[in-house]
C-alpha cells in the first residue's frame, strides 16, 4: 500500500514573512532609534513618549505605503509580462513551443523528451509553463501589495510598541539604557524566530539584526547627545 509522501517547503513563506521581519525590525529600530535620540537631548519621559507614538503611527502608515507602491510595481510588471506573453502565445505558438522545449533542454532534459514535456504543459496550461519557466514567476512568489502593506504595518507597529513599552516602565533617568538594552534584546528575539520561520541561520540572522540595530541606536543618541548639547 503506497503513501501520499507530503513536503512542506518553507519558501511558501517567503511572501509574508520579509513583510513580517521588515515591518517588525524597522519598528524596534525606528522606534528605540528616535526614543534614544529625544531622550538623549535631555527631553523629559512625557516627551519622549509623544515622540516614540507620533513614530509608530507615522512609521506605520509609512511601512503600508511603501510596501503597497513598491509591491504594485512588481506586480503591474508581472502582469505587462503575462500580457505580452499571452500575445506571443496567440501570435507565434510554434515559436513559443520551441522556447519553452530549449529550457528544459538547458536543464538536462533530452530534445525529444522536451518536446512532449512542452507538448504536454502548454495543452493544459500555455501561459502557465510560460510564467513559471520562462518567467519565473509562480503562485508562490507572486506579488501580492495588499497582502506585504497589510502585514507590515501591523509588524510594524508590534515592533514599534516594544521600546514604547519600556518608556512607560522605565525609570526616568535609566530611559536610554534601558530602551536600548530591551530592544536589542527584541531585535534578537526577532532575528531568531525569523530564522527559524524561515529555516535559516538562527545564530547568523541573530547576529545581523542586533548588530544593525545597535548602529542605529548608537549613531541617534549621539546626534541627540549634540544636538540637545547645542540647544
Amino acid at each position: 500500500m503506497s503513501r501520499r509522501h507530503t513536503e512542506r517547503h518553507l519558501v511558501s513563506r517567503i511572501g509574508w514573512l520579509r513583510a513580517a521581519v521588515l515591518g517588525a525590525n524597522d519598528g524596534i529600530v525606528s522606534t528605540a532609534s528616535l526614543i534614544v535620540g529625544v531622550a538623549a537631548a535631555s527631553a523629559g519621559t512625557g516627551e519622549v513618549l509623544v515622540a516614540g507614538i507620533a513614530g509608530l503611527v507615522a512609521g506605520a502608515m509609512s511601512m503600508a505605503a511603501g510596501e503597497y507602491v513598491s509591491v504594485s510595481s512588481q506586480s503591474d510588471t508581472e502582469q505587462a509580462d503575462f500580457a505580452r506573453e499571452r500575445a506571443e502565445l496567440v501570435s507565434q505558438p510554434a515559436f513559443e513551443h520551441e522556447e519553452l522545449a530549449q529550457i528544459y533542454v538547458q536543464r538536462g532534459v533530452e530534445r525529444e523528451l522536451a518536446l512532449k514535456v512542452a507538448d504536454q504543459l502548454m495543452a493544459k496550461d500555455a501561459l502557465g509553463a510560460h510564467a513559471r519557466d520562462e518567467l519565473g514567476i509562480s503562485e508562490v512568489t507572486a506579488a501580492r501589495p495588499i497582502q506585504a502593506a497589510m502585514t507590515s504595518a501591523a509588524t510594524f507597529a508590534i515592533g514599534a510598541a516594544m521600546p514604547l513599552l519600556m518608556v512607560v516602565v522605565a525609570p526616568a533617568s535609566l530611559l536610554a539604557p534601558v530602551v536600548s538594552i530591551a530592544s536589542l534584546l527584541f531585535l534578537a528575539l526577532l532575528g531568531a524566530v525569523g530564522a527559524h520561520a524561515g529555516g535559516a541561520n538562527i545564530v547568523r540572522a541573530t547576529m545581523r539584526v542586533t548588530f544593525w540595530g545597535a548602529l542605529a541606536m548608537a549613531l541617534t543618541a549621539g546626534i541627540g547627545a549634540l544636538v540637545g548639547t547645542v540647544i
